[in-house]
């Protein structure tokens, strides 16, 4: 190559590189410019909204409807909400179902009862999911609108149908209508699973399973074709209790005989054929609901009773939602503080978003915030969780000894479920609260895991080698089989486990192991035969808990404050103004509703399952967690 041509060649090279770099820079220079708008925007507008422009204001007609009308699934921590994403889908109208906290709707049912602008309550919880499992929610509800009615308000439900669970809350009500073509069945509680051995066998997977406990019933699928008898004995026994509950609260809500609601459930063909096979008729006659009426008729109705909105097309209402951004969250009134911490999900190892699964360092870090917090005197923690990582039971629970050491009392509220490793961070408290049907016990250890060798040779696939001692076969496990020593050591570490876990409820409760180990064996409780086993102490919900913490620490005026995951100004302000950005530039929300495609539903679908995964990541790979109970 000449020294001209090399020259030309570097001189290209050079000139590419710049072009390159130049590229990469105008890349950079569009970002933090749209970033920049984006900031200059929303402070523009949040100016102007504070300077005479547009500020959105929540008001509460004079005799209006609290409207409980929530779109998603119950539950006793809802996922922390982006506020980037929140203010995005605002902007572009693509709400979604979602997580609905069961303490946010008795405040804001509370709140009502005391609120003069509150005439009565419309529930409308059409679209209202409740797990089986979190029967304990619906009941807490109906009693809090038990309380609503205490004061002199009446309620009102409206539906086209009920479902079992929705009708548990709904038969609180003082009168319910429901369409005259709708539905009501009660078909009470059960427990169903697909049995997985043959299966497995035809597909040449070999399932190893380290368990200790006759009812730890987690693994009984990868192990048998039907339930065990063990299985069927504690299930029955917990579901029975649910069910026996569920009958006292519609009986008594409704003013049914006794026995009503076992009959209406056992016996609904004949109830149905006395009806012509009309549901809703059957339902009327049964004394379940009080109206039949089409949707324009209970419209009517609500318009009756609450007057017309300024619209002329609804009757006056708020929804629990405005209400509840009208009325705020509850204050810390300057008074001592009791500190609610709840664990809520699968506990898993390391960090965790509320309402994802309860993260072992992050519950810990509450806890610790709680100890270093002079203005807490006391702390409850709030279990709902059906256990997971016993690593990461663990370290929760050295932060409540560490609370106790320091003379904060610490009181355990029991959720829907306080299972497994639910248990193990709630046995050291200095009292447990549970509610009747809260699933609780379950105390027990167990690993599994498959392993593919037969399925490999199967098609030709060999795995050979060598190691340096007698664990390195582990290398080969998977494809290859898992050794009868390593088999052995996972045995011993799970047996040491279920020791741990029996001590640990043995110092707690104040027990003999051998008696822990009595109750224990995996077997599930519902949390009024807890009580009796020693396992609970008292029955009640989380405001008994928190006044019991109260009376710990000495307390007769305190306030009631929660340590959860808080969004930086900084991300409320930047999602805020990104999300009037959008909005100022004409977006058109049409657009965003296409998001709500099947691929998407797929993809969330896939996280969900991937999610179910990652909650099994124990350092140890041992898990107190209760399967059987539904979540």
């Amino acid at each position: 190559m000449s020294e001209d041509e090399n020259r030309n060649s570097v001189w290209s090279f050079i000139k590419g590189f710049g072009k390159l770099l130049i590229g990469i820079l105008m890349v950079l220079q569009g970002i933090l410019g749209l970033a920049v708008l984006l900031l200059f925007v929303g402070l523009f507008v949040g100016i102007s909204d504070g300077f005479g422009g547009k500020k959105t204001v929540v008001s509460v007609p004079k005799e209006a409807a609290l409207l409980i009308n929530p779109n998603g699934v119950l539950v006793e921590e809802a996922e922390s909400e982006d506020p980037f994403e929140l203010f995005i889908q605002e902007a572009y109208g693509a709400d979604e179902p979602s997580q609905i906290e069961v303490g946010k709707l008795a405040h804001a049912i509370r709140a009502a009862a005391k609120d003069d602008r509150i005439k009565g309550i419309v529930l409308d919880l059409s679209q209202l999911y409740i797990p089986t499992i979190s029967a304990s929610k619906a009941h807490y509800l109906a009693g809090v609108i038990d309380e609503f009615k205490a004061s002199g308000k009446k309620v009102y439900s409206v539906g086209d149908y009920y479902g079992q669970d929705q009708y548990l809350i709904a038969s609180h009500a003082d009168e319910i209508y429901m369409h005259d073509k709708g539905s009501l069945v009660l078909v009470g509680y059960g427990s169903y699973d697909a049995y997985m051995k043959s299966f497995l066998d035809k597909l040449l997977i070999t399932p190893h399973v380290f368990r200790v406990g006759t009812f730890k019933a987690a693994v009984e699928p990868f192990l048998r074709d039907d339930m065990s008898p063990e299985a069927k004995e504690a299930n029955l026994a917990f579901l029975g209790s649910m069910w026996t509950n569920y009958i006292a609260s519609v009986e008594k809500a409704r003013s049914l005989p006794a026995g009503s609601i076992d009959r209406f459930a056992n016996n609904l063909g004949e109830i149905l054929s006395a009806s012509n096979g009309d549901f809703a008729q059957a339902a009327l006659k049964y004394r379940l609901v009080d109206h039949l009426s089409s949707r324009p008729e209970q419209l009517a109705a609500m318009k009756e009773a609450f007057g017309e909105d300024d619209s002329g097309k609804s009757f006056k209402n708020i929804s629990y939602a405005a209400y509840l951004h009208a009325i705020g969250p509850e204050k810390d009134g300057g008074d001592p503080n009791v500190a609610v911490v709840t664990a809520a999900g699968t506990i898993v190892d390391g960090e965790a978003a509320p309402g994802v699964a309860a993260g072992g360092d992050t519950i810990a870090g509450y806890l610790r915030r709680a100890l270093e917090d002079d203005d807490v005197k006391a702390v409850v923690l709030r279990v709902d969780s059906p256990g997971g990582s016993a690593f990461a039971s663990e370290i929760i629970r050295d932060e409540v000894l560490a609370l106790k050491a320091a003379g904060k009392p610490v009181v355990v509220s029991m959720g829907s479920l306080a299972a497994s490793g639910g248990y193990w961070i709630s046995a050291p408290g200095d009292e447990i609260w549970a509610s009747p049907t809260t699933v609780t016990g379950s105390i027990g250890i167990f690993a599994f895991f498959p392993t593919f060798e037969k399925a490999a040779q199967h098609w030709g696939l060999n795995m050979d080698g060598v190691g340096t001692t007698a664990l390195s076969s582990l290398y080969a496990t998977g494809v290859g089989p898992l050794e009868d020593n390593v088999a052995d050591i996972f045995q011993q570490s799970v047996e040491d486990g279920y020791r741990d876990f029996l001590a640990v409820v043995a110092e707690g409760r104040k027990l003999e192991p051998a008696y822990v180990d009595s109750v224990g064996q995996g077997r599930v409780w519902i949390g009024e035969t807890a009580q009796g086993l020693k396992l609970v102490d008292h029955l009640g919900d989380i405001d008994e808990a928190v006044a019991a913490a109260a009376r710990l620490a000495n307390l007769t005026e305190y306030d009631r404050v929660n340590i959860r995951e808080e969004h930086s100004p900084f991300s409320m302000f930047f999602g805020e103004a990104a999300a009037k950005t959008a909005a100022a530039l004409g977006i058109e929300k049409s657009k965003a509703q296409a998001s709500r495609s099947l691929v998407r539903k797929a993809i969330a679908t896939v996280e969900k399952e991937l999610g179910f995964v990652d909650q099994f990541n124990d350092p140890n790979a041992l898990y107190a967690r209760c399967i059987v109970c539904g979540n």
